[in-house]
């Protein structure tokens, strides 16, 4: 029977006389078994190697620990796998039917004697879940061993990361209201801390000093990889800009409400502090469902460990390859020459030769082609029958889903997704559904009905609110095809979350709903049998965990910071737009993040916050504005706050350290951007057709039009009964049909790979890519997530371990780094190349939307139900 650490609820785990934990499952290992004894590899073991999808040097580990298994422990455990991975896309499908086998066969237990081969893989994979991860991804780049004597809140950690934390708020905020904008993502920062981090190492003389009672040192001698990665966090945590600005944007302007008292630093810093730290609260307050869980893998932390590790890593073993050749290039080495490689390419898809990212190849061949255009096109059309449409790798992280980083499933799903509603998109333009043919069909645009861009002003009066009599004689408000069809979709993803997470992962949530009630009552030991413990859990135990109740705590006083900010000024809102917007998020928040973590694709409930506050607070859009930033922004918020709890939990950063550093960052940012967007409103023109530096709003330009359309003249006319969009309201029960129609395939087929590899939700978040993406920039995504996924990591697992996400890694800095120095030199002075590579990209239909339907001077499509087109009056 396992101990339990009484603070943390965790299996204790011992740790050795060299300072490095042990490993071991949720039993007493014999304290001289080490998991490092080398053991004789054959033939048979090659064998197992395949199957078990492992590395030989994990599979060496696994033996030397599966030794200390009892054949009844290894049956215990497997029933909690079972439970736990039986509906895991990410759990490979040929071990799991293994394990079913195992348990179905009673002959194995009465006689063991007579099934030792399978025993004995059930033993390895037993070792192998439990001494780490059920995951090659994961265990490509995460370590199963710690040493928890290694310095984390250090002074240079500290110094470093607060330093970084104001750069990151400071540039990010300056700059995102520029088009297009510039953002210092936190990768970025591990590389430009990491050569500081060394040279403090090397110059900063050693000093001692005691500062709350414990011993500090200024230099604390090799920068280590805890604290690289703590300085990542921190910059993570500060480069999320506070949502609220938006709000204060199109308050303060003169060209949107005009509210002079949004000014006010008091009002934007508590609504600032309010939305960012519910956020923060939450996130805490779900870790137990959505950090801890051994199958929420966050695909996106893979990558930023992968770039800690080649920094900090010192082995470098070789490994078989491709071509049959032996790869003993360091993490370190390929990270450097993939990193050059793609810094020197990004400059010609990017600036030199712009056809290579949007390689419309077959639409040159006519360019003022309607039909082409709409099948092949890239800018204006939906990209449907392009092979290969573009050379450009940052195209492809178009919704910040590598495809070298997200499971292949992932990135199949919603590729397929994206594909099939491509059909459905032709099929409502083609026809002229809702007056669709005479407006472009991709655009994520709102339009009146003479087919011009809607001015919402004219639908208000003088106060900035709903005008009825001015609505209905100026227009209703029209979408094109793809929008209308995004819309559709989003509905049906919302359902479809929260569907398949009670189908699916019913059990797991009961699990960490029980464990959170019995940490909470300070109970920390759970029933037997109910989870297995992965190491990574087991190794945190060697560190104090922070309560709920401090995460809660800062949760209620960030509410209490929201009530101020609405009942301070007059906002005429309802102060009970905060905790309604709060149980929105408490709603989403576990679905959403379990989904994000095991999938890498996040459920925005942008769209769902717009529809419900547009309902219940009609015709106030900073009502509707308020609603949104606390039910859609700080669930947002806690899914990017777990992620960075989970690359602490990877690197067993201690939690108190953790949860320090992400308040003081989230606090440095808000402090950092509200003086920001301070000096921002007083700019010259700003956010006008002749704003200097390009500060031409983009953000603030999009959510001012959706305040208005679903805050001020709100959802019920567009998807209310007599709205003109009312059918895209079936997307709901569409999203619930489907799920439940998938669960009861998959359990009629339950050793069904293929079935198993389809996910019901990043099949509906597929379409959401429509307007303004087309399907050109999904489509090279599948290709290269076969061959890293599916060929690679099948027949070079070790190559596949050691390179992929390093490549991952090195692909974005390169283009992050470029893209800022590209920005700042030839873009800034507005320096091009005119010549055909950079001019037909944009010729014919691609330049400018051809229509199916066009209207002559005077006329409107009215009213909407049958397309007749008339003179306008």
């Amino acid at each position: 029977m396992a101990e339990f650490n009484e603070k943390t609820g965790r299996p204790i785990t011992p740790t050795g006389s060299d300072g490095v934990t042990e490993v071991r499952p949720d039993i007493v290992v014999p304290r001289g078994v080490k998991v490092t004894k080398k053991i004789d590899f054959d033939e048979h073991d090659g064998t197992l190697q395949h199957e078990l999808v492992v590395t030989e040097d994990d599979l060496l580990e696994a033996k030397a620990f599966a030794d200390t298994l009892t054949l009844e422990r290894v049956r215990e455990l497997m029933v909690s796998v079972l439970k736990i991975h039986e509906r895991d896309p990410n759990f490979p499908h040929s071990i799991l039917k293994r394990i079913q086998e195992f348990m179905e066969n009673e002959a194995i237990f009465e006689n063991p004697e007579k099934h030792e081969d399978i025993i004995e893989e059930m033993k390895l994979e037993a070792a192998l879940i439990t001494n780490n991860s059920p995951y090659a991804e994961v265990r490509a780049v995460v370590d199963n061993k710690d040493d928890p004597s290694t310095p984390v809140s250090t002074i240079r950690a500290w110094t470093i990361g607060i330093a970084f934390s104001v750069l990151l708020a400071f540039i990010n905020q300056l700059f995102s209201i520029r088009q297009p904008a510039i953002s210092i993502e936190s990768n970025v920062v591990q590389l430009l801390a990491y050569p500081l981090g060394k040279a403090w190492e090397h110059w900063m003389p050693t000093g001692e000093f005691t500062l709350f009672g414990r011993k500090h040192f200024l230099n604390p001698g090799k920068f280590n990889k805890k604290e690289h990665m703590l300085i990542a966090i921190m910059a993570n945590t500060a480069k999320s800009l506070p949502y609220t600005q938006y709000i204060v944007w199109t308050q303060v302007l003169p060209q949107y409400f005009n509210q002079q008292y949004a000014r006010s630093f008091g009002y934007q810093i508590l609504i600032a502090i309010s939305t960012n730290f519910i956020g923060y609260g939450l996130a805490g307050l779900t870790r137990r469902f959505i950090v801890y869980p051994t199958y929420c893998v966050w695909p996106a932390s893979l990558t930023t460990i992968a770039l800690n590790s080649a920094l900090h890593n010192d082995t470098n073993p070789a490994v078989p390859g491709p071509f049959n050749r032996i790869y003993r290039a360091s993490r370190f080495k390929f990270f450097m020459i993939a990193f050059t490689a793609m810094f020197v390419y990004f400059w010609f898809p990017n600036f030199i030769f712009e056809a290579l990212t949007y390689f419309s190849w077959m639409t040159w061949i006519a360019p003022d082609n309607r039909d082409l255009n709409i099948l092949t096109g890239f800018n204006s059309g939906l990209g449907l029958l392009n092979p290969w449409p573009t050379f450009d790798w940052n195209v492809l992280l178009y919704d910040s889903l590598d495809p070298l980083m997200v499971p292949a499933f992932s990135t199949i799903n919603r590729a397929l997704g994206m594909f099939i509603f491509g059909f459905v998109i032709l099929a409502v333009w083609y026809t002229n559904t809702w007056n669709t043919g005479y407006l472009p069909i991709n655009t994520n645009r709102v339009y009146d009905h003479f087919g011009q861009l809607y001015n919402v002003s004219r639908a208000l009066n003088e106060k900035g609110m709903y005008d009825h009599e001015k609505y209905m004689n100026y227009s209703a408000a029209y979408l094109g095809a793809a929008n209308t069809i995004v819309y559709g979709c989003f509905f049906a993803i919302y359902s479809a979350a929260i569907t398949y997470i009670i189908l699916f992962h019913r059990y797991e949530i009961t699990v960490g709903f029980k464990n959170l009630w019995a940490n909470m009552r300070r109970r920390t030991r759970k029933a037997e049998g109910e989870e297995y413990q992965d190491v990574h859990n087991r190794l945190m135990s060697a560190y104090p965990e922070v309560s709920e109740w401090y995460y809660l705590s800062v949760l209620l006083i960030a509410a209490g910071f929201g009530f101020g900010g609405v009942a301070g000024w007059p906002t005429f809102t309802t102060p009970g737009v905060v905790p309604y917007g709060i149980l929105l998020a408490l709603i989403f928040v576990i679905p959403v993040g379990i989904i994000k973590a095991m999938t890498g694709v996040e459920v925005t409930l942008n769209v769902l916050a717009e529809f419900i506050g547009g309902m219940w607070v009609g015709g106030n859009a900073l009502a509707m504005n308020f609603f949104k930033s606390f039910g859609y922004v700080t669930c947002a918020h806690a899914i990017q706050f777990s992620q960075d709890l989970k690359l602490a939990h990877y690197l067993k950063i201690p939690p108190w350290h953790t949860f320090i550093a992400q308040l003081a960052a989230t606090m440095v940012s808000t402090l950092v951007c509200t003086g920001v967007i301070n000096f921002q409103v007083d700019i010259e023109n700003v956010c006008q057709k002749n704003a200097p530096m390009r500060f031409f709003c983009p953000g603030p330009n999009t959510f001012f039009t959706a305040s208005v359309l679903w805050g001020t003249i709100g959802p019920i006319k567009v998807f209310g009964h007599q709205g003109q969009y009312k059918e895209l309201l079936l997307g709901f029960p569409a999203g619930i049909v489907l799920t439940i129609g998938m669960y009861l395939v998959a359990k009629r087929f339950p050793k069904n790979e293929t079935l198993r590899q389809f996910h019901p939700v990043a099949f509906w978040y597929g379409p959401l890519a429509w307007a303004p993406y087309s399907f050109s920039y999904a489509m090279p995504s599948i290709p290269i997530a076969l061959l890293s996924w599916v060929y690679v990591r099948k027949r070079y697992l070790a190559f596949w371990s050691k390179y992929n996400f390093v490549l991952s890694a090195a692909f974005s800095a390169g283009i992050a780094i470029a893209g800022i120095i590209m920005l700042f030199s030839v873009q800034w002075v507005r320096v091009s190349i005119p010549w055909w590579g950079n001019e037909q990209p944009y010729m014919g239909c691609e330049g400018e939307p051809c229509l199916l339907k066009t209207l002559e001077d005077g006329e409107r499509f009215f009213p909407w139900w049958d397309g007749n087109v008339i003179p306008a009056p």
